[in-house]
């Protein structure tokens, strides 16, 4: 177990701003973990649990405790003709994870590479990208209850999934903190190739494309679109996708004949927040150390000494821009924390 004081954040978000942590605590396996959750002090103080930082913004400095998992480890949980089961632990980077499967022919998870963060957060999240999320592949979720400090083994309908929403993301929950997940993927993967241009990627060169190649295809297109964090501090998405009535998109699709969208459940609209930002006018515009990517609008970047606070209000100022023209709420996927 690690115990640090006054410690720096800025290695813990892919933002790179400079917060800092009163305290931060680091464990290695499930009992390093009790022994924190039950502790006299630690359930005294506001606390936070995080992963690698993806998708997170810290707004000034915390006062509190900042946890950090480092249990890691892929293990084989059960392996039939058709199908392999894994137990990833939560500190695992996911791609590393996606990496793992691919390299052994095993699908369901290619088309999230490159998605930045660890396996615990993806699935409190449930990442998604080109027609996947992982909830496709979740079969149980191992979390301890920070109250009662109970473990429990959430099915994937326990774990209540929807769009970048699940039962950990709940505020009306009992706070968990997720050590394993485990992943049911397929030895004869059936690929999802037709969201996006991910069809055009591959039929150039792939006529029939293998995980490999579609997991090659993904990597290529997320770097042509996505700034590197190491490069240039940024949290990937910054807004979900708004899902909209579809007589309201009616309404937008009689003034903005060209706007695009997506069937969402209960017979709504999903319209890519990217395109709203954009026709706001905010790709590519900066604003002191703040500005959206040149190439997505769907990012916002450091561009080397923002603070928190200056990029939350940035942020505010585009979803101030889209609810005045289009009418609609932006929301932030990004994790606020401070």
């Amino acid at each position: 177990m690690r115990i640090e004081q006054n410690y720096s954040l800025e290695k813990h978000n892919t933002f790179h701003v400079p917060a800092k942590t009163r305290w931060f605590m680091e464990y290695d396996t499930e009992e390093e973990l009790g022994r924190i959750l039950r502790d006299e002090y630690f359930q005294e103080c506001l606390s936070v649990h995080i992963g690698s930082g993806s998708n997170l913004l810290f707004i000034n400095d915390f006062n509190g405790i900042i946890v950090h998992s480092r249990i890691k480890g892929i293990t084989m949980a059960e392996e039939t003709d058709e199908r392999v089961t894994l137990r990833v632990g939560a500190a695992e980077t996911w791609d590393d994870v996606v990496a793992y499967a691919v390299s052994r022919g095993w699908g369901g998870i290619e088309n999230l590479s490159l998605i930045p963060g660890e396996t615990g957060a993806a699935a409190a999240q449930n990442i998604g990208a080109y027609g996947v999320e992982i909830k496709d592949v979740i079969e149980t979720v191992e979390a301890y209850n920070q109250l009662t400090l109970e473990k429990r083994v959430f099915t994937a309908g326990e774990c209540e999934y929807g769009y970048r929403s699940s039962y950990f993301k709940n505020e009306h929950n009992d706070p968990h903190i997720i050590t394993h997940v485990t992943l049911r993927l397929s030895k004869k993967p059936r690929l999802s190739l037709g969201y996006g241009n991910l069809r055009e990627e591959l039929e150039a060169n792939h006529p029939e494309p293998t995980v490999a190649d579609v997991r090659e295809a993904v990597i290529a297109i997320r770097r042509r679109k996505l700034p590197d964090p190491e490069k240039l501090g940024n949290a990937g998405s910054f807004f979900l996708n708004p899902v909209i009535p579809a007589e309201r998109f009616e309404e937008l699709k009689a003034h903005y004949p060209e706007i695009p969208s997506y069937p969402a459940a209960d017979g709504k609209v999903k319209i890519p927040a990217g395109w709203l930002v954009e026709r706001c006018g905010f790709k590519g515009k900066k604003e002191g150390h703040v500005g959206v990517y040149e190439r997505q609008a769907l990012v916002l970047v450091n561009l080397g000494d923002a603070r928190g606070h200056e990029i939350a209000l940035f942020a505010e100022s585009i979803r101030e821009a889209v609810r005045q023209r289009f009418g609609i709420e932006l929301m932030p996927e990004v994790k606020y924390i401070g």
